[in-house]
């Protein structure tokens, strides 16, 4: 029989206590101040006790060292005596970046100098919500839909545009909201109020619109104004068509899709800062492209790139058929669940939208594979110098970190790391250290993302972004 190490008892539990007394102060910044505090990019708001250690263990610093909540809840203490303005705040950044400085400032001293634009004249006063509407209830429609009703406050749901549907439509949508067979069960309480087909999902009100047609709908109707609409269903991608969307009650229009013509797509992080502020409507570009944008990026930024290819694993779509069926697409009629069915991908070409300023040949292809949701891209490129395979690691695990790309870029050691694990990423894509390749000027990057929750936290970010909610972020990464 092993032995049980009670100093190492000892210490979870201490750790789990200290844990379990973070969670009311990061509610009450949440709730009183619209704080949000985070762990390297992750949100500790609504966390358990159990994902708190989780974060803590996994949010590794750049030399690699376990983070613990013996080092970050004293910098949660000092911010509880600031007077702070809506923002994010990161205490990892905080308890990483007070390692190396030599000044022997105390942790208060340190912490308020550190977010001071986020008090006193600098920090910015709440805003009253934006309105948003959904167009379209599928996959990303409903991810989207949890991730507006989790962040209330500076963005707003107000209502969900779908076509009519039979006997108890409104029910089953909520239902459809409430129960997810990838990401689990809704975190909150949902309620259906069809008298005045409304659903109620913590709290939020949101009204049920039946339309075959967006010129039909007059959002003023229902007091909506200036809102942000989000287009999921994807049947319009040019301007003409997404102008529909532009009735008495809306402001902007974001399509959940790649944009065609003039319609500019957004990869928040790399692009989002270049939208025209008088610009109603926009691309969030698609999940593949948030994927390999912010990595090739950061690979051009620190090494040039000179070509590349991109090679896509992606997980079936409702747009597949689940048995074989006449498909207007080549191979996308036969079965989903049966096959690798080799396809088409828009990503490479769209990186010229994303990134005008890379002066590289990007070209891409895909496969669909029979997983439901994450997928992999394979990203291969010459570079403009030569480096090694340990130095590209160490540089990318310092961009998940420290960089202005962190929320998108996330970094991955893990030796027996699969798909599956990847479920309910916020990041747009998670290098695997791994399998990761470079010889002389060559490299090839493994990409993990999930195509469906990590793409639309992209989207809320875009929305949040134009919407003019898009808090700043304490510690400020690093450029």
């Amino acid at each position: 029989m092993t032995a049980v190490n009670d100093d190492s008892f000892t210490n979870w539990k201490n750790r789990e206590e200290i844990a379990e007394s973070m969670i009311p102060i990061i509610g009450k910044l949440h709730r009183e101040q619209d704080v949000t505090v985070l762990l390297h990019s992750r949100s500790l708001v609504n966390k358990s006790v159990v994902s708190i250690l989780k974060t803590h263990r996994f949010a590794r610093q750049i030399a690699g060292a376990e983070l613990s909540v013996t080092e970050t809840m004293p910098f949660l203490q000092a911010l509880t005596t600031l007077d702070l303005g809506p923002s994010q705040i990161d205490l990892g950044m905080l308890a990483a970046t007070y390692k190396k400085d030599d000044r022997g400032l105390s942790v208060e001293e340190f912490t308020a100098e550190a977010v001071a634009g986020a008090t006193g004249d600098n920090k910015i006063e709440r805003r009253e919500p934006r309105d948003v509407v959904l167009y379209g209830f599928g996959r990303i429609g409903r991810l989207v839909a949890r991730l507006l009703i989790e962040k209330a406050g500076g963005l707003r749901l107000r209502a969900i545009v779908v076509r009519g549907g039979g006997d108890q439509d409104i029910v089953k949508r909520a239902s459809l909201l409430r129960r997810d067979s990838i990401h689990g069960q809704f975190q909150g309480t949902i309620t259906v109020d069809e008298a005045n087909s409304k659903i109620i999902a913590n709290g939020n009100e949101i009204k049920v619109i039946y339309s075959n047609d967006p010129t039909s709908v007059d959002y003023t109707a229902y007091g909506i104004n200036n809102a942000i609409l989000i287009d999921n269903t994807g049947k319009w991608r040019d301007r003409e068509g997404l102008s529909k969307h532009l009735r008495p009650g809306i402001g902007k229009v974001v399509l959940t899709a790649p944009g065609k013509g003039d319609v500019p797509n957004v990869v928040h992080g790399v692009n989002h800062d270049m939208i025209k502020p008088d610009e109603q409507i926009l691309s969030c570009a698609s999940c593949t492209t948030n994927a390999i944008v912010p990595p090739l990026k950061a690979m051009a930024d620190e090494y040039g790139v000179l070509r590349g290819h991109v090679e896509t694993i992606h997980s079936f779509t409702n747009d597949q058929n689940l048995l074989d069926n006449y498909h207007s697409s080549d191979r996308r009629g036969r079965s989903a669940p049966l096959n690798m069915v080799i396809t088409e991908t828009g990503a490479a070409s769209a990186v010229a939208k994303a990134l005008p300023d890379l002066d590289a040949t990007i070209t891409g292809s895909s496969i669909r594979v029979p997983v439901p949701d994450v997928s992999i891209a394979i990203l291969s490129l010459q570079l403009g110098r030569e480096t090694t395979r340990a130095e590209v690691l160490d540089y990318l695990r310092d961009v998940s970190l420290t960089s202005p790309l962190k929320r998108q870029i996330d970094f991955t050691t893990a030796p027996d790391a699969v798909s599956s694990d990847f479920i309910g990423s916020r990041h747009a894509s998670i290098v695997d250290a791994g399998p990761t390749k470079v010889d002389g000027d060559n490299a090839i990057l493994y990409l993990w993302y999930d195509n469906e929750f990590g793409y639309s936290c992209q989207v809320i970010r875009v929305v949040q972004h134009v919407s003019g909610v898009e808090y700043p972020t304490y510690p400020a990464p690093a450029v």
